[in-house]
């Protein structure tokens, strides 16, 4: 994967959730031109058993049902996720049903201030949480679509960088629906990601009862050394962490305790 160069740092950089709002918005299009001609029945293989047609309704479906819990401001769990979807009615159009999925996203986003406190199913509390989260389910899924039908995907380092630490950060609370996160135990052992083309560099430590993720730093040397290192271009790495790319995939390095790495990835992923 190539990562193109818009928004560069030579220190850890700091996404704002303006910059994750303005993001669902290009990242939709740029999904919706991989549709251009495409043929919806096309396998995603990024989501094994979804089709073209699957990704799409899914994709658009979070973003409305992410816009409710926004405008509800949300103060415990849902009891349902059900929204009011609009389908295309002859089943055509989802291009531009994807369109309007965004298009509510940014009115939702246009009402909401980010630091409302929110219930999130992550670490952060507060309606910024849910700005970010649709961000990277748009992102990855845009980046999907893309391999499905044969093109080339990039991906802003900065908003790469960031999408790790979103995951990294969340990943402890995601047991509810990943399961196999509860597998990630250990007793002290350390795992670490490391941005080669940008500051991004995270410490993973397991213990008995689950497992820690230090804050963010742009300072390797600084760090420390770790039991397992794994490093590549922030874009690969945030296909990395979401199941998109194999730990020996072209373009990443690993280094350390083979077993450690494993056990990692076999878990890790939603």
């Amino acid at each position: 994967m190539n990562t193109s160069d818009t928004s560069d740092t030579s220190s850890r950089e700091t996404v704002a959730p303006a910059v994750h709002r303005a993001a669902v918005a290009a990242e939709t299009a740029r999904f919706v031109a991989a549709l251009d001609g495409a043929d919806l029945s096309l396998p995603v293989p990024g989501c094994p058993g979804w089709t073209l047609l699957d990704l799409v309704r899914h994709t658009g479906s979070v973003q409305r049902w992410f816009s409710v819990l926004l405008r509800q401001r949300v103060q415990e769990p849902p009891r349902s996720r059900e929204v009011e979807l609009e389908l295309p009615a002859d089943g055509t159009g989802w291009a531009g049903w994807l369109t309007a999925s965004a298009a509510r996203a940014a009115e939702a986003f246009d009402g909401t201030d980010p630091d409302t406190p929110m219930w999130a199913w992550g670490a952060d509390q507060h309606a910024r949480f849910w700005m970010r989260r649709m961000l990277f389910e748009t992102l990855v899924h845009r980046t999907d679509a893309e391999r499905a039908v044969g093109l080339r995907t990039e991906t802003d380092r900065v908003l790469a960088a960031d999408g790790v630490d979103e995951f990294l950060v969340n990943l402890p609370s995601a047991t509810s629906f990943a399961p196999g996160v509860a597998h990630l135990r250990g007793n002290g052992e350390t795992l670490r990601f490391r941005c080669t083309d940008t500051a991004g560099d995270w410490l993973v430590r397991l213990h008995p009862d689950g497992f820690e993720v230090a804050p963010r730093t742009g300072d390797a040397a600084a760090a420390g050394p770790a039991d397992a290192v794994v490093q590549g271009a922030a874009a690969d790495l945030l296909l990395l962490v979401y199941g998109r790319l194999g730990h020996d995939a072209d373009g990443i390095e690993t280094a350390g305790d083979g077993e450690l790495l494993t056990r990692w990835f076999t878990h890790s992923a939603f």
